[in-house]
């Protein structure tokens, strides 16, 4: 007679595989008591970057989309790629695992109400970080008036069928100007260097908003844009 073997039920899974399946969603969101780590240089600034107000991002945990609703300090992705860049793919491991941040320590694949539950609380934001060096806070909010995300959102809630219409196209294109002549000043002037822009200031509106449906073109030297709805591959928070 021949015999027939049921396929073995899989143990639950109790501790990490290190599989790095979490690491490749994307790095985590900084709460305030990782604090230390970036003041004392163990998660420098240029591995950092901001996801700001009103910027619409993909909550992981709620499994949609929302606006941003504070600060979200992050550790940037591997090139193009949302893979944390802390993540070593060929030996499968963390780089900085006993200095990792908070959201790290208490994630757990297999159970994941204690990130739940920290999730939205006390995270870290760039007050915290930089409100005493004199004249920066201040450049960073001046930024955060001029380059406004709400604002944005609402400026393309309005296009109709032929896209924008001229005062949004102007208005929005003023914002992605001032962005960009920002950064570059900034830069030339040697007050910051390129990898802490988007920890100070977010990523560039040249990054963000083409998920969103809008595509930027140049003629004789001068940047223009349009629009057209997307559904956007958006950053997770």
């Amino acid at each position: 007679m021949t015999r027939f073997h049921r396929p073995s039920t899989p143990e639950p899974l109790t501790s990490c595989r290190r599989c790095g399946a979490c690491c490749l969603k994307g790095g985590p969101a900084l709460h305030v008591e990782d604090q230390p780590l970036v003041a004392q240089g163990m998660i420098g600034v240029r591995f950092l970057y901001t996801l700001r107000e009103g910027e619409l991002a993909m909550d992981n945990v709620a499994g949609h989309l929302c606006g941003v609703s504070e600060d979200i300090i992050k550790i940037r992705g591997q090139g193009r790629s949302w893979t944390c860049v802390f993540f070593d793919p060929a030996a499968q491991k963390c780089r900085i695992y006993e200095n990792r941040p908070a959201e790290c320590r208490v994630l757990k694949c297999w159970d994941p109400r204690e990130l739940t539950a920290m999730y939205t609380r006390g995270r870290l934001t760039r007050r915290d970080l930089i409100a005493g060096i004199d004249g920066l806070w201040d450049l960073v909010l001046t930024h955060a008036q001029r380059v406004d995300h709400g604002q944005i959102r609402h400026l393309l809630s309005k296009a109709g069928p032929q896209g924008l219409n001229p005062e949004a196209s102007a208005a929005l294109m003023a914002m992605v100007r001032y962005d960009l002549s920002l950064r570059e000043v900034l830069v030339e002037k040697g007050k910051v260097t390129p990898d802490q822009l988007d920890f100070l200031f977010g990523r560039p509106l040249t990054q963000t908003l083409p998920p969103l449906g809008v595509t930027f073109t140049r003629s004789a030297g001068q940047l223009g844009l349009a629009y057209t709805p997307a559904v956007p591959p958006l950053p997770p928070l």
